[in-house]
């Protein structure tokens, strides 16, 4: 039972699911930026835009800031950097008057907050979790972030009807509920020793690799670089969706703005309903079919709206490519935590964030061009494309199988004694692994 698995992580770990769902919960004020700066602020429309583009490159450097602050001062810090930076911009947002350009510097700092949080929050469930548990706890995150994010819209329409000064109030409330549960919770990590002969972190206890050369730069990672990388081309159909979907039902359709809200409501059924549901068949496989399958999903939803453009193959193809991103959002950084040098873990967590920041600030722009000179046709083509491509390079790309554990072999250490120890918790001696029983399987 997914319960019993549930209680089986840190407590610190279940802290951060929760303290995630409450932020996400609680982001009131950006799905509604716009109106803000329209309604109530006076801004036209298109200087409301300029400014949230602008703004939202804080997106993109959080991303590239959060890893080497995971890195250096700990997971926990940047999480709480990245909570009280939010926090910091929207109450500037709510309080302070001035020419425009500074709305986008405090929502440019807002963002950077927002950008930051979700790659620490990777980097601490591989701190946290063994091989076994990281997939079922990758795809908990993910449920949590999806039904935060539905919930927060909702009520933040309800408090931006009451008053501005209620929904900004909202938001840097949930941001502070959650900085007190992380700092009471989650204790802080130590950077400055790692578990000896640590099997994820590559590195003996004197902190090189086994053939004694230090590792720099990305050498020894290539194959997980070229993955994030390359997973790029299935978060295209992702941000494009977002920027395409509401104008096609609009302006194609000439259907009414709320069913919009039905694509999403959708995504996120189908997220919360199916997504344990779906981790357990992602046991077994190796990760470049797993790709293989989110790119055959992605391309499959996407071919119904191209082939039948209609609210019932919209709504239809919601629900097949939402299971491609399911296993996407699972897999990636979960090959990350497998894979990487437990002091760089961070940093590649931070690249996988930057890839969708790159994405958001990207995809639209460029979709917009082509749907402003041929119509939506291309746009959907396009987004047809992205997948497919995405599929052929993780094809071509040597992706390795996840590293040897415990259960294969009793001899290594990744058991939960592994794991990086904290200065407030400090690792539990190793127990010693049980014998398997003759003729058990060990796939």
């Amino acid at each position: 039972m997914w319960w019993t698995r549930f209680k089986e992580l840190p407590l610190p770990l279940r802290v951060l699911f929760l303290a995630s769902f409450v932020n996400r919960a609680g982001m009131f004020v950006f799905p509604l930026l716009a109106v803000y700066l329209v309604r109530g602020e006076g801004l036209t429309p298109g200087g409301a835009g300029l400014l949230i583009s602008v703004g939202s490159t804080g997106l993109l450097v959080g991303s590239l800031l959060s890893g080497p602050l995971c890195d250096r001062r700990g997971r926990r810090t940047a999480l709480l950097t990245a909570l009280l930076l939010n926090a910091a911009g929207y109450t500037g947002l709510a309080v302070l008057g001035g020419p425009p350009w500074t709305y986008a510097v405090l929502l440019f700092i807002a963002l950077l907050g927002m950008g930051m949080f979700g790659p620490a929050s990777n980097t601490l469930v591989a701190d946290l979790t063994t091989p076994e548990q990281r997939p079922f706890a990758y795809t908990l995150s993910y449920i949590g972030n999806n039904l935060g994010m539905g919930v927060g819209p909702l009520l933040g329409g309800v408090a931006a009807a009451y008053s501005y000064e209620v929904m900004f109030a909202g938001n840097i409330l949930a941001g502070l509920v959650c900085v007190a549960m992380i700092t009471l919770w989650v204790p802080k990590d130590r950077m400055d020793t790692a578990a000896p002969g640590d099997k994820h972190s590559g590195k003996t206890p004197s902190g090189e690799n086994p053939s004694g050369k230090k590792r720099t730069g990305p050498l020894g990672h290539t194959h997980v670089l070229l993955l994030v990388l390359v997973s790029f081309f299935y978060v295209v159909p992702l941000i494009g969706l977002e920027y395409a979907l509401p104008l096609a039902v609009t302006t194609v359709l000439d259907d009414s703005a709320s069913l919009v809200g039905a694509v999403y409501t959708v995504n996120s059924v189908v997220v919360v309903s199916l997504g344990l549901v779906l981790e357990k068949h992602l046991r077994g496989h190796g990760t470049k079919a797993l790709l293989l399958v989110a790119g055959v999903l992605w391309a499959l939803g996407l071919g119904v709206i191209v082939l039948g453009f209609s609210l019932a193959a919209i709504l239809l193809s919601t629900v097949i490519w939402t299971l491609g991103e399911i296993i996407v959002s699972v897999v990636v950084p979960t090959y990350i935590a497998d894979h990487v040098d437990k002091r760089r873990v961070g940093g590649f967590m931070a690249l996988n964030g930057f890839v969708l920041g790159l994405a958001r600030l990207v995809v639209p722009v460029g979709l917009g061009v082509v749907w402003t000179a041929h119509g939506h046709q291309p746009v959907f083509l396009i987004l047809l494309a992205a997948p497919l491509a995405g599929m052929a390079a993780f094809a071509l790309l040597r992706i390795r199988p996840a590293p040897a554990t415990d259960h294969d072999n009793p001899a290594t250490d990744s058991t939960p004694a592994a794991r990086p120890t904290t200065a407030d918790a400090p690792a539990p001696a190793p127990a010693p692994a049980p014998a398997p029983a003759p003729g058990t399987s060990h796939s």
